[in-house]
């Protein structure tokens, strides 16, 4: 039943993505339009899905549920991000590939496949893996994007992203709640994620030449890290670390937080290769061909976590 409901969901998401390229094929808009789009998402959409995440009822049920589920989201990051020193010569990865195997899309497409699955209930573990995420991607991977070895804090610290984060932790602990409009504002710009990133996915990929994109062999390297490697290495860390074991019901925490690890390269890559200079074709090309490979690979996954 989770294997079908996964293939509905991303096949719906990637039919939004075919109407993005079909506006910049029929010359209705252009692939440099969206860059607006770009910076829509990193610095509007998301801190609204961050903050919305957050407004759940605090109970020690959920407190303990939450803690398990930011536990397990950096050990997992922390084992990719090793995994990536020790790879990226030997396999030459660039930036660009680099970024696409450590981050998943875990934001703009698990948030809409857990509430349509589970229930908007499980959004808030959900949370936990993005928080880490969100993170490491404004300090590791703006270092790796930007080959700075240092992090500019200051400008982290005040990118919406990073406030969304500390203001979401802070309501959550004090079970303060939005007023009724504006947590309908924040809900529906939060709502919004899944369709505007396959949008921008879709316009940039209406300008590329589809058959030279696909046909790189690189790309398919990094497809086979992000969606096998990486969920087979964090299928045998939840599976048989004992992790789960630690709190009644952790399998199905985890299998939000699994999830995750399962999905597509990150559309923010996309994103923040246009914003940094860097090759956003080439980005959208990897985001593109994950997101059509985990239409397969992602009901197998869980298949395999739920034996």
């Amino acid at each position: 039943m989770l294997a079908v409901l996964l293939i509905e969901k991303i096949v719906s998401l990637f039919l939004i993505l075919l109407a993005g390229a079909a506006l910049v094929r029929w010359r209705i808009l252009s692939s440099r339009d969206s860059r607006i789009l770009s910076l829509l998402l990193l610095y509007l959409l998301m801190p609204c899905v961050i903050l919305n995440a957050f407004q759940v009822d605090f109970t020690p049920e959920v407190g303990g549920a939450l803690a398990l589920a930011f536990a397990a989201s950096i050990l997992i990051h922390v084992l990719l991000v090793a995994g990536n020193r020790l790879l990226k010569k030997p396999l030459g990865l660039d930036p660009v590939e680099q970024m696409s195997v450590i981050y998943p899309n875990a934001g703009n497409l698990i948030i809409p496949l857990v509430t349509s699955m589970l229930g908007g209930e499980w959004v808030i573990y959900t949370s936990a893996f993005i928080t880490v995420q969100m993170v490491l991607i404004w300090t590791h991977g703006q270092s790796v994007l930007c080959g700075e070895g240092r992090f500019a804090w200051r400008r982290i610290l005040r990118n919406p992203n990073m406030i969304a984060i500390l203001a979401g932790i802070f309501l959550f602990a004090t079970r303060l709640r939005f007023p009724g409009p504006v947590d309908d504002a924040i809900t529906s710009l939060g709502s919004m994620v899944g369709p505007a990133s396959m949008l921008l996915t879709g316009m940039l990929i209406g300008g590329m030449d589809l058959r030279r994109m696909l046909s790189h062999r690189r790309l398919w390297l990094v497809a086979g890290l992000r969606l096998i490697a990486v969920p087979l290495l964090t299928l045998a860390l939840l599976k048989y670390s004992g992790i789960a074991s630690l709190l009644p019901g952790g399998a199905d925490v985890l299998l939000v937080t699994f999830l995750a690890t399962c999905s597509p390269s990150a559309s923010s890559v996309t994103s923040m290769a246009q914003v940094y200079g860097k090759d956003a074709d080439y980005a959208s090309a990897i985001n593109v061909a994950t997101t059509l490979c985990c239409i397969v690979t992602m009901p197998l996954m869980v298949a395999l976590y739920t034996l």
